[in-house]
């Protein structure tokens, strides 16, 4: 990257080129998750059930539920049930095109301008210098992959909706909780001195899984199942939102420092 020629790198380490096109959508995607809370807004007034919906009570897929009728022991009737569901599969998409287009470099140094990423180091083997991959590289790319299980089970929840009695919905589910959960968790220990945005992420990840694992354990038999289950998807929407934010702020900051110079 120009403008860090001068700097002594690191054998193994390089600077993540910040002006592609590429690290700007990944940026920007991960931030238009946001766009869900406005969508589960608007369907929520919409919806035309024998009782008022409430986020209490009532589950998130009971939004995009396609017909009219009971469901489980449950009331639903959503009316603009197509618009949530879009907006799981763009929610989905956007989360997907983050894991995808930001790099494992990039990602190791959002949060820590000027410092170059390392991806290998040597160790002694055999008498012999051999490279490995660093930690921090790896955990990056555990957090890409996670990611994207996360983004692919949103879209999989936002094709396949609750009443089609298909188990993809619930699998789809299990995938954004538990792929969101951890790759906020190993974020949040990725930035840790970087960011004090890392123990917000940890904490965001952390409330998933532990909500996920109360669910497990009662069966969502609690007296607010709907606030319950929030407790597992909102973190990881607002988490993974948050970091976008780190991420598109870099780039900007970066790109007007080049631009400047």
């Amino acid at each position: 990257m120009k403008g860090h020629s001068a700097a002594a790198v690191q054998a193994g380490s390089f600077f993540p080129d910040v002006r592609s096109v590429r690290a700007n959508i990944g940026g920007w995607a991960q931030l238009s998750v946001v766009q869900y809370f406005v969508a589960e807004a608007a369907v929520i007034e919409a919806w035309a059930g024998p009782e008022p919906y409430s986020r209490a009570t009532g589950y998130i897929s009971d939004l995009g539920a396609v017909s009219c009728g009971v469901y489980e022991d449950r009331a639903v009737c959503s009316p603009l049930h197509w618009l949530m569901n879009a907006s799981f599969v763009v929610q989905g998409l956007g989360i997907l095109l983050g894991a995808v287009f930001l790099t494992a470099g990039l990602l190791c140094v959002a949060a820590r301008p000027g410092v170059a990423a390392r991806r290998f180091r040597a160790v002694a083997h055999d008498s012999l210098p051999t490279r490995v991959l660093t930690a921090p590289w790896m955990v990056a790319v555990a957090i890409r992959i996670l990611t994207a299980v996360a983004g692919i089970g949103t879209v999989i929840v936002g094709l396949v909706p609750e009443d089609l009695d298909s188990p993809w919905h619930f699998a789809g589910a299990l995938m954004f909780f538990i792929g969101g959960g951890f790759a906020l968790l190993l974020l949040g220990i990725l930035w840790f001195r970087q960011t004090p945005v890392s123990w917000f992420l940890f904490a965001c990840g952390l409330s998933c899984l532990v909500a996920l694992v109360i669910g497990g354990a009662t069966g969502m038999d609690v007296p607010q199942p709907g606030t319950l289950e929030r407790f597992m998807g909102y973190p990881v929407t607002i988490g993974l939102a948050a970091a976008g934010l780190v991420i598109a702020q870099r780039l900007y900051t970066e790109r007007k420092g080049l631009r400047n110079r």
